[in-house]
């Protein structure tokens, strides 16, 4: 899984735990109480960032089911999280990682479970054969 096009998700995703974990971690240190929603959702992105990151590294059949039911969830919470802040913005006063579909990533956040599950979907017949 982490050849070719999967090599380039790994990297992404490895980027992505970086600045979704530094940035909500700093942010949780020095300024909680102004946003906690948002810095919190921005922790828990940096952890599904990192269990993904992991996932496909790891390899197998059920590293791949894994994480192909983490990038799911991932793009239905950047969707939700996406669609509260353009309904309600007043209930986040920061941004988060996935805030606007991840418009402050470049829409990285909204891309990459899309991109993820395509490639853990296409690779799934090599993981099988590996498996065996």
């Amino acid at each position: 899984m982490v050849s070719g096009p999967g090599l380039l998700l790994v990297w992404l995703y490895g980027v992505m735990v970086v600045g979704a974990l530094s940035r909500s971690l700093y942010q949780i240190a020095t300024e909680f109480d102004r946003a906690p929603l948002a810095y919190s959702l921005s922790a828990s992105a940096a952890l599904v960032y990192a269990f993904i990151t992991y996932s496909l590294v790891r390899g197998g059949e059920a590293a791949r089911r894994a994480a192909l039911v983490c990038c799911a969830a991932e793009l239905v919470g950047v969707l939700a999280v996406g669609t509260w802040t353009l309904v309600r913005p007043e209930s986040f006063p920061d941004a988060t990682v996935w805030s606007d579909f991840g418009m402050g990533y470049l829409f990285i956040p909204v891309i990459l479970p899309v991109t993820g599950m395509l490639w853990l979907r296409r690779s799934a017949p090599a993981a099988a054969a590996a498996t065996r």
